[in-house]
């Protein structure tokens, strides 16, 4: 499926071909610090199809198994465009959900790294929903 969108404030665009069946919510602590919420839902697309406009700003973080994910963010505006595999050759761009404008179509087929999803996150129909602030 054809994808794009870009930052909050337009300085990073991009597009690309996503498959709907790998969209995936993680869990992890890193994920979590990451987002500033309870866990991050990604898209991901090939690199021979991922084009992108702008600049990112690029961190590498190393995870607890020692794995190494670029982490790449507007530079101006600060939202999480992508993480993928630092280096060259072949790569997978899980894009955040938050950035593509398509992203009311995409349902997660997976969640990973259960053992550190904040406990109401399954049940959120007990919370009261207000549409916006009085």
């Amino acid at each position: 499926m054809r994808i794009d969108g870009g930052c909050h404030c337009g300085t990073i665009t991009y597009q690309g071909e996503a498959d709907p069946e790998k969209v995936s919510i993680c869990h992890c602590t890193d994920c979590q610090i990451l987002t500033g919420t309870a866990y991050r839902f990604s898209i991901p697309v090939t690199g021979d199809s991922f084009k992108i406009s702008g600049e990112p700003t690029v961190y590498v973080k190393t995870a607890d198994s020692g794995a190494k994910r670029e982490q790449a963010f507007c530079p101006k505006c600060g939202s999480p465009i992508y993480a993928a595999s630092p280096g060259p050759g072949p790569k997978i761009y899980s894009i955040r959900a938050g950035t593509v404008r398509q992203r009311y179509q995409f349902v997660p087929r997976r969640q990973i790294w259960t053992h550190s999803k904040q406990p109401w996150v399954n049940d959120l129909t007990g919370i009261p929903a207000i549409e916006k602030q009085p």
